[in-house]
């Protein structure tokens, strides 16, 4: 009885080994690296990848409508490259001298608010009532020490406003007219309104009047919204990102705000983990965008955060937040991302984004317009 028992289990057994075997034949799905997932690629930009290797310093010039190559004459692309490329060197010049990267992205955003070219410091952009009103703000990653200004109207390097803030004193945001007097204390140079005035930004105000006047809400289109005045198609907030010979990060990051923006608006750059964030070990980064989306995405302190707790590379966590998290919340942008070893991601969902990188090694490269 035992025997007829056991050969009834035969057939059935046969059936079960032929399946096993059709299905070991079939193609398997590739699997993935441990800490990565699979990634949509946003318009244009391809798969996620670093843009560079060895890079000790990043600087980006804002995101938005792009310059193109068939609308953009020498002189204008000259013009472009040679601010983040004076921007670039200015904060090499530090790290090569042994200086820390807050000084060193200090240094490069100093450089770019003095360029009128550049919606910060000399080219800030202007308000719904034509005024001015700046921000900025300044990471060390090393202690996630922070320090920000937020609606500056007198000061003309805001950057260095908001390292002050983080250096001398127990706060990280200083805003009004606070904040302006706090900088004069301490010595920074103050100047008054018209010295932020540029025909092209005032041109762009006039155009936005006229098109919020036909129904268009101001400041469509975030910071660089709508504006075809020669100096305004691609440029918008400012920022840098470095490492130092301790492989220390910081990040910084300076804007004039949304051309004919409300009086008293303040966007992402200088709320850190929204327009910068730095932590040793994980990224320093700085963004440029649509400023309300930016922060209500948390968008430079996810970045950290999908390195540090999601084993994301740096590529891949920049990738994911300006492809798919900050579009499901319908903004655009980019960022710069820099990690402990001089590895750099550029990803961008705007049209277009201005942004540089200067090696370990002295090579300066300068990106203005889409697919460089």
């Amino acid at each position: 009885m035992r025997v007829r028992s056991r050969l009834r289990f035969l057939p059935v057994l046969t059936a079960l080994v032929a399946v096993v075997a059709t299905l070991a034949a079939l193609p398997q799905p590739a699997s993935e690296p441990a800490g990565t997932t699979a990634v949509t690629a946003g318009p244009g930009r391809g798969a996620p990848r670093p843009e560079a290797t060895g890079v000790v310093l990043a600087v980006h010039g804002g995101a938005g409508t792009a310059l193109r190559r068939e609308d953009t004459d020498a002189r204008t692309e000259k013009a472009y490259r040679d601010g983040l490329a004076a921007a670039l060197r200015a904060g090499r010049k530090v790290l090569r001298d042994g200086g820390s990267s807050v000084a060193a992205v200090e240094a490069a955003v100093r450089s770019l608010e003095d360029d009128p070219l550049f919606n910060a410091g000399k080219g800030a952009v202007f308000t719904e009532d034509a005024g001015h009103e700046l921000d900025a703000s300044v990471m060390r990653g090393s202690d996630l020490a922070a320090g920000a200004v937020a609606g500056v109207r007198h000061v003309r390097n805001p950057v260095s406003a908001a390292r002050l803030v983080m250096e001398r004193t127990p706060h990280v945001l200083l805003a009004g007219q606070g904040a302006d007097d706090f900088a004069a204390r301490n010595g920074l140079p103050v100047v008054t309104q018209d010295y932020y005035w540029t025909q092209a930004r005032w041109d762009s105000l006039m155009q936005a009047k006229e098109q919020s006047g036909r129904g268009r809400a101001p400041g469509a289109g975030g910071k660089t919204m709508g504006a075809k005045a020669v100096g305004e198609a691609a440029t918008g907030t400012v920022g840098a990102v470095a490492v130092d010979r301790g492989r220390d990060l910081a990040a910084a990051t300076s804007t004039g705000g949304m051309t004919n923006k409300m009086a008293g608006r303040v966007g992402d750059s200088p709320l850190v983990g929204a327009g910068t964030y730095a932590k040793n070990g994980t990224v320093a980064a700085s963004a440029t965008g649509q400023g309300e989306v930016f922060v209500r995405g948390a968008a430079t302190a996810t970045i950290s955060h999908l390195v540090e707790f999601g084993g994301r590379d740096v590529a891949t966590a920049a990738h994911e937040v300006v492809h798919e998290r900050l579009t499901a919340l319908g903004g655009t942008g980019g960022v710069i991302a820099l990690d402990p070893r001089g590895v750099l991601a550029a990803p961008y969902s705007s049209e277009g984004m201005l942004y540089g990188y200067v090696t370990a090694g002295g090579e300066v490269v300068t990106k203005v317009f889409p697919g460089e």
